[in-house]
């Protein structure tokens, strides 16, 4: 009884350790995902305002054929997929490696990852990488965002392969963040028909095909820094709500625990008492 008791207290100390770990996860991530989300809305309008300027540009105009516009058969596509440098988020990695395995079903694809967990992961399913030059999403910068842009715009001019899209988390909320696969090249915007006139048509110098080519690069790189503010936030609070719910597993086992060790100790002293009146009893 009293190894028992023994087992029992070196468990409580155990789980008192890991409970302490937890929370200090915890507010880790909470004090870092304060400052996340007002990335994750400072970086929101610049994304908007590239995409409302290259959907008018190709909603209005009938006068140019961009190659960024081109559908063309979809053999290969290029993933740039946004995980995270860490575990213990629940199921935040998990859940966007499954939604771009869903989105790319049987076809061929190459990868670019961004972030520790997403190079391990396509490096483990034998995916091919188009570099494996960021591994840690936290350190993205914008001119990095910049340089991922001018790749993948590159291999998709040059026929590399035939669309591009981005997989990442979009933060909703503390509680909620929704893994999506975004379509980035070939742009996606209603064309009006050749003889039609467009409404609110705009003037671009040189040209509006010109204006668009220079704002696509801008824009993918717009949506891979705006994708990475998004998915740092979702992996905090992610991280936070998984520390979170760790936590009060804890403090459960804990209290289970404290009451077998109860039920143990008591049931010891009454053990004592009864070997000592039977003692007692015997003398007489």
């Amino acid at each position: 009884m009293a190894g028992s008791m023994k087992d029992i207290k070196l468990r409580i100390k155990s789980v008192q350790s890991t409970m302490q770990i937890t929370k200090a996860m915890e507010l880790v991530a909470s004090s870092k995902l304060r400052r996340a989300k007002e990335r994750v809305e400072q970086s929101r309008p610049y994304f908007e305002t590239l995409y409302r300027t290259l959907y008018e540009i190709a909603a209005s105009n009938t006068e140019f054929s961009s190659r960024y516009l081109t559908q063309r058969e979809n053999k290969r596509t290029c993933y740039i997929v946004i995980a995270g440098d860490r575990g213990l988020a629940g199921g935040y990695n998990t859940n966007i490696f499954k939604a771009v395995a869903a989105d790319a079903g049987d076809r061929e694809f190459c990868v670019l990852p961004i972030g520790k967990k997403a190079v391990e992961h396509f490096r483990h399913t034998g995916a091919q990488l188009l570099t494996e030059g960021y591994p840690v999403v936290a350190d993205l910068s914008v001119g990095d965002s910049f340089e991922i842009s001018r790749l993948v715009c590159d291999g998709f001019l040059k026929g590399e392969f035939d669309s591009i899209k981005i997989g990442f988390t979009q933060f909703v909320s503390m509680l909620t963040q929704t893994p999506s696969v975004l379509q980035l090249l070939p742009f996606d915007a209603p064309r009006p028909e050749r003889g039609k006139a467009a409404r609110n048509l705009i003037l671009y110098e040189p040209n509006s095909e010109e204006v668009f080519d220079a704002i696509i690069p801008e824009y993918i790189a717009g949506v891979v820094y705006g994708a990475m503010c998004e998915s740092v936030a979702s992996e905090l609070g992610a991280r936070r709500t998984a520390m979170d719910s760790a936590t009060k597993n804890a403090g459960e086992m804990i209290d289970h625990l404290n009451l077998y060790y109860n039920r143990a100790r008591q049931a010891a002293i009454t053990q004592e008492i009864t070997e000592i009146v039977a003692g007692a009893g015997g003398g007489d």
